[in-house]
């Protein structure tokens, strides 16, 4: 197993008191791609003072995880030698591999806290992962929040399938990329996109849990990541993966929104709404599909709600942490999920800005024009 093998680097974050009487409340953060758990910090640290603000706290405590996929952050294999290694020998950094260690990690750490079902909050791959996640694991999963996850992953390029050692070819094409990627200048030109905010990624404000001791720009951490003997072999393997393999009962492939429609957990969706990427007519997308989703077993239909948050971008967990939060809480407290007060058109203040945060229907996320109709449709 994945556990087992390999070193994986994960914090744990929660308030130190006797939680006996209390429900312990577990929290899965997944990241996007390139960084590692340092980018979950904000929403780690404001996840905890709101809850604890909160009645919620009278009876219940948050313990939050973050974790780094392998081949990436601090989650590498021993003795990393450009993919020579006998650690790499025979490794394939993918989406099922990576949905492997996160359900090992559940199984192994998460459940040895706790017997609860654990809450997946994922940003961009890592709502992809989550969706994959719930859809083979349901019986892990309590619920799973989307911060602008992406459809896509995996371009399952010719030649090669992924498994390293590296092909010359496929190892000198994915050497060049990793090392156009990882230039400082293509990292900030890359999160100018990324951010609505630039002071919330440049260093001008703290990047810790809020003690005040973390003032490092986010593309030095991005940039830490990379500086290993393991980067350019998993970038390259990255590249030449295959998306998830899901299947029918029939055996036929399954798409992402084929498996979005077959999840049974409630599902939120949180979207930065300037995201370039993936855009608002992606989420809508999204949420219609999960609107389409059969009844379950129970009886009971599974929830599906969308806020978006203007002025915030592909990051929200990490530009607008204090509005993310916000509507966790109240997504996570809610007996009722389908009828909680997640959002009412209202203003947060994140230090580099306001953010506004407002529903959106289901009718208006089938009322897409054709542009977004198209948009959508070319994006997974």
């Amino acid at each position: 197993m994945l556990y087992d093998k390999y070193p994986i680097a994960y914090e744990v974050a929660c308030y130190k008191e006797d939680v006996t009487s209390k429900n312990i409340v577990p929290i899965l953060l997944l990241n996007g791609f390139g960084v590692g758990s340092f980018h979950q910090h904000r929403l780690m640290n404001q996840l905890l003072l709101q809850h604890q603000s909160s009645s919620a706290s009278d009876i219940s405590q948050y313990k939050i995880y973050a974790i780094d996929y392998l081949g990436q952050g601090k989650s590498w294999p021993a003795n990393c030698d450009d993919g020579m290694s006998e650690d790499e020998y025979n490794l394939g950094y993918s989406a099922d591999m990576w949905i492997d260690q996160l359900t090992n990690f559940i199984v192994h750490v998460i459940n040895g806290d706790t017997s609860e079902k654990v809450h997946i909050v994922g940003n961009s791959v890592g709502g992809y992962l989550g969706t994959i996640l719930s859809y083979r694991h349901p019986h892990l999963v309590s619920t799973l929040t989307m911060l602008n996850g992406t459809p896509l992953w995996g371009l399952n390029l010719p030649m090669w399938d992924g498994i390293l050692p590296a092909p010359p070819i496929p190892k000198a094409i994915g050497r060049a990329m990793f090392d156009i990627i990882r230039n400082p200048d293509i990292i900030d030109k890359y999160l100018e996109v990324a951010y609505n905010h630039k002071e919330a990624f440049d260093g001008t404000h703290d990047d810790s849990f809020g003690y005040g001791t973390n003032f490092d720009p986010l593309n030095s951490k991005i940039r830490a990541c990379t500086e290993g003997k393991g980067g350019h072999a998993a970038f390259a393997s990255i590249l030449w993966s295959s998306p998830a393999s899901s299947t029918c009962k029939d055996g036929n492939k399954m798409g992402f929104y084929d498996v979005l429609q077959k999840l049974s957990v409630d599902v939120l969706l949180l979207f930065g709404s300037d995201d370039e990427w993936c855009t608002p007519a992606v989420a809508n997308r999204m949420h219609t599909t999960l609107s389409e989703r059969s009844i379950t077993s129970d009886g009971c239909p599974p929830c599906q709600r969308y806020v978006t948050i203007d002025n915030a971008g592909h990051c929200p967990n990490h530009e607008a942490p204090t509005a993310v939060a916000s509507v966790l809480i109240s997504w996570l407290a809610a007996s009722d999920r389908s009828q909680a007060l997640l959002a009412s058109d209202e203003i947060v203040q994140e230090p580099w800005g306001k953010v506004l945060l407002r529903e959106v229907t289901i009718e208006e996320s089938k009322s897409l024009n054709f542009v977004d109709k198209m948009i959508a449709l070319m994006v997974g």
